[in-house]
């Protein structure tokens, strides 16, 4: 818990907790949760380490509190995913959602990406919390659809599982993406030319039989 948080927080103390977030956002995603400090921090945000440590009152303090906005923002486009539109219509919209994060968020995806490879150590609680409550009542959309003949029969977790690496991939080797496809089309197109891909890929083959 942050130090100070039973008290109604001024505008310029949360000013001052943003810019705080902002810079470890920065910090960790080069970094990493291990290979970053308080003071690297307290740097990148322009403040001194005893400042900065009374709104945070450690480095995992400020990665946790990170982690949870990351979580409740990469939830959102799952979150979205409604039982009472069109499947197709609802996973193209959720393919382009999680693009268009993987374009603007690349310094949460990769600090995400840390944790993860690192075991989770700080945010198991959630993974097996909020995160596998709402999976699981996704999947249970994707059943429904299935039971309905709207779509293809596959593993709805893997589905699931499959549509956040192919598309997090592009803010996780973004570097090796512009690399491949050169100057010609490594340009900010490349994020359209892989939404029309992963449709086609995704939709097409989820197509019922007929």
């Amino acid at each position: 818990m942050e130090s100070a948080a039973r008290r109604p927080r001024t505008r310029i103390q949360q000013e001052k907790r943003e810019l705080i977030l902002e810079a470890a956002l920065e910090v960790f995603s080069v970094n990493g949760f291990r290979g970053s400090t308080v003071d690297q921090i307290a740097e990148a945000a322009g403040m001194s380490k005893p400042n900065l440590l009374y709104y945070f009152r450690s480095k995992e303090d400020i990665h946790v509190t990170l982690m949870q906005r990351l979580l409740d923002t990469w939830l959102a486009p799952l979150r979205e995913l409604d039982d009472v539109g069109d499947p197709m219509t609802e996973l193209r919209s959720y393919i382009r959602r999680k693009l268009e994060m993987a374009r603007d968020f690349p310094r949460e995806s990769r600090l995400f990406a840390n944790e993860i490879l690192q075991g989770a150590p700080r945010v198991m609680p959630m993974l097996e919390g909020e995160l596998k409550v709402l999976v699981d009542e996704k999947v249970g959309v994707i059943k429904g659809w299935m039971r309905a003949g709207k779509i293809a029969r596959t593993d709805p977790y893997h589905l699931i599982f499959s549509i956040w690496a192919t598309t997090q991939h592009y803010a996780d080797f973004d570097v090796q993406v512009r690399a491949v496809l050169g100057p010609d089309r490594g340009a900010d197109g490349r994020f359209e030319d892989a939404a029309r891909f992963l449709e086609q890929l995704y939709l097409n083959g989820l197509k019922p039989a007929r």
